[in-house]
């Protein structure tokens, strides 16, 4: 389980981003695969998720995720979903050990606390996700809460990096169109018209245009990294058509 020091701080909030590792799952989900929809074995997912909340001191049906479709939407909880869990890519709660997790692989998991409205949130910020808008909208769905801009803590979990993420020609437009400055999120690539887009840092930005100025990243990459982290642009490259998710979570305490 990886952390940040900023959040780590927090005397009434506990957070972690998963790796891939200490689970039981086989083959391409070894082994902390926790995403239901994977094709893995739902037992194996529901085990693999029992063990994550065990490393917070958590019981697993305090867990609450969504599923996830790259949108902007955000939606405030207050207890574990009875059914099938809504579409949504962000969650915010004040409601104490209630977990908000988010399920990643390669997208960026982004952990959001105000220690002092006592207003935590998660959300899935893949490029779609986060150009759509589900940072901004996970911010003011907290501030409906009671938290201000100013005093929100983020983290930024593992996901891939700049140096990993090769896209094509027509890619930058739409973050241009969006502000030109977001030229600095773009470096050229070895193949000709091609460049490498630097999904953290855009997220970083975006959060402090938003007025939230307190963002700590992670230095990994989920697509080098395979030891640690499932990768779906990895997967993808290898033919293989599913891949594990790995999970992050934040709760309040009390």
């Amino acid at each position: 389980m990886i952390t940040v020091s900023s959040l780590n701080a927090l005397t009434n909030v506990r957070h972690g981003f998963f790796t891939r590792n200490r689970g039981i799952s086989k083959g391409e989900y070894n082994s902390l695969n926790c995403g239901a929809g994977s094709g893995d074995d739902p037992e194996n997912v529901r085990r693999n998720r029992e063990r994550a909340l065990a490393e917070i001191e958590m019981p697993p049906e305090a867990l609450v995720t969504v599923s996830q479709r790259h949108t902007s939407d955000v939606l405030a909880v207050t207890a574990p979903w009875e059914g099938e869990p809504p579409i949504a890519d962000g969650l915010v709660t004040a409601t104490p050990r209630l977990v908000l997790g988010v399920l990643t692989a390669d997208c960026a998991p982004v952990l959001f606390a105000d220690p002092k409205a006592r207003v935590v949130g998660a959300a899935h910020a893949g490029w779609r996700g986060a150009l759509a808008g589900v940072l901004d909208n996970t911010v003011a769905a907290m501030e409906t809460l009671g938290a201000k801009r100013r005093d929100i803590l983020v983290g930024i979990g593992p996901c891939i990096a700049q140096r990993s993420y090769e896209v094509g020609p027509e890619f930058p437009a739409a973050f241009l169109a969006e502000d030109e400055t977001n030229q600095m999120f773009f470096a050229n690539a070895r193949r000709e018209g091609h460049f490498l887009f630097d999904l953290p840092g855009y997220i970083a930005k975006r959060l402090v245009r938003l007025g939230v100025t307190e963002v700590m990243p992670t230095p990994c990459d989920t697509y080098r990294e395979e030891a640690r982290f499932f990768s779906y642009r990895r997967s993808s490259q290898r033919g293989v058509t599913d891949y594990g998710r790995l999970l992050s979570v934040i709760v309040l305490e009390r």
